[in-house]
C-alpha cells in the first residue's frame, strides 16, 4: 500500500497525504512505549507516510530522541520536521523563547538527538512576544543559509504575523489545530496559505481522538493532558457528541471510520493541507494512512460543514 501524495508548500518535496506527529508518543498522552512507537513509524513508513512532525519540547528532547532511533539507516525515507521557541523551566513550567541564539542553538541540539544533519522543516513552534518576530524568522534563516534547514515554518500564527515573515524569508509550512471542532483557521490562515504557496499543516485533526468515537469518560490517566482540557468535561463531552453522531453516519455511509472521515474532511479543504495525527497504536496508523483514499460528496461535505462549534475552549 502506497498512499496518495501532496507538495509541502511551493516547489516542496512530495510527502504523503496523511502525515505522523509523534509528539503522543513521548508525551501529554500517557506513558510513553518506546518499542511500540518505533515499530508505528517504522510501519508509517511503509505505507507512505513520510513526514514525520516532532519537536524539541516533547519530553522534552525525548521525542526527537525516539524518533532519530526510529529513523536510522531510514532518513532518506523521510521528511523531518521539528521546532523551536518553547522550553520548560526547572519547574517544568512552559515559556516562548524566540530570542535568535535560541532559535539557532537549539536547532543544533535537535540535530544531534536526531542524528542528522539537517532537517527538512524547522518551525516556530510559538511566537514570543517578548522579541521581535522578524528577529526571531531573521534568525531561523540563518539556519537555511548554514544548510541545517531546508524551509520554514510557523505555528498558531495570524495572518498578520504570516506575511511579516513571508516578507523577510518565505513561510513553506503553517501548522495549527484544524479539524471539525477547531476550524477557526478555515476564514484566515488556511487561505493566506493557499495563495502563498505555503503548506497548511493540521494538527489534532481528530479532535485529540474525540472524533473517532472511542473517547469516553473515565478513558484518562493523570498523565494525559485531555484530563485537564475544558472541551473532554463529562459535560462538554455529552454536548459535543451530536458532531460524533453526524460522522459516524457519514461514515457508515461511505464504509469508513469515523476517525477516517474526520481526516478524510480536513483533506477536502484544499490540496495543500498535510494533516498529522498522531498515534502509538499499530492498527490506527494504518487506520489513518488509509483515511487518504475517502472520498466524500459534496453532499458529505455539506453535512459536515455545517456541524456546530464544539462546546469548550481548546485549552
Amino acid at each position: 500500500m502506497s498512499i496518495p501524495t501532496r507538495t509541502l508548500g511551493q516547489g516542496g518535496p512530495t510527502v504523503g497525504a496523511i502525515g505522523l506527529g509523534c509528539m503522543g508518543m513521548s508525551w501529554a498522552y500517557g506513558e510513553p512505549d518506546d518499542e511500540s512507537s518505533v515499530a508505528v513509524i517504522h510501519r508509517a513508513l511503509e505505507l507512505g507516510v513520510t513526514f514525520l512532525d516532532t519537536a524539541q519540547i516533547y519530553g522534552p528532547f525525548t521525542n526527537e530522541t525516539l524518533v532519530g532511533r526510529a529513523l536510522r539507516g531510514r532518513r532518506e525515507e523521510v521528511v523531518l520536521a521539528t521546532k523551536t521557541g518553547l522550553v520548560l523551566d526547572a519547574d517544568r513550567q512552559m515559556h516562548r523563547d524566540g530570542r535568535p541564539e535560541h532559535v539557532r542553538g537549539s536547532l543544533q541540539d535537535s540535530l544531534t538527538r536526531m542524528g542528522t544533519d539537517h532537517i527538512e522543516l524547522y518551525y516556530l513552534h510559538r511566537v514570543d512576544e517578548a522579541v521581535p518576530l522578524e528577529d526571531s524568522w531573521a534568525a531561523m534563516a540563518e539556519c537555511v543559509a548554514a544548510g541545517s534547514a531546508l524551509r520554514l515554518g510557523l505555528s498558531e500564527v495570524t495572518v498578520a504575523q504570516a506575511e511579516l515573515c513571508h516578507r523577510i524569508h518565505p513561510v513553506s509550512a503553517i501548522q495549527s489545530e484544524l479539524s471539525l471542532w477547531t476550524r477557526g483557521p478555515l476564514s484566515g490562515v488556511l487561505p493566506w496559505c493557499a495563495a502563498n504557496g505555503a503548506a497548511f499543516v493540521p494538527f489534532s485533526p481528530l479532535g485529540r481522538g474525540f472524533l473517532t468515537g472511542t473517547v469516553g469518560s473515565g478513558t484518562f490517566g493523570s498523565g494525559d493532558l485531555r484530563a485537564r482540557n475544558p472541551r473532554f468535561t463529562d459535560e462538554a463531552m455529552a454536548a459535543n457528541e451530536a458532531l460524533v453522531q453526524e460522522v459516524r453516519r457519514v461514515a457508515a455511509s461511505v464504509g469508513a471510520t469515523p476517525g477516517q472521515v474526520a481526516l478524510a474532511w480536513t483533506l477536502a479543504q484544499g490540496e495543500h493541507v498535510v494533516p498529522i495525527p498522531g498515534t502509538k497504536r499499530l492498527g490506527y496508523v494504518e487506520e489513518n494512512a488509509a483515511a487518504a483514499g475517502v472520498r466524500l460528496s459534496a453532499a458529505d461535505l455539506g453535512a459536515l460543514d455545517a456541524l456546530p462549534a464544539a462546546v469548550g475552549e481548546r485549552y
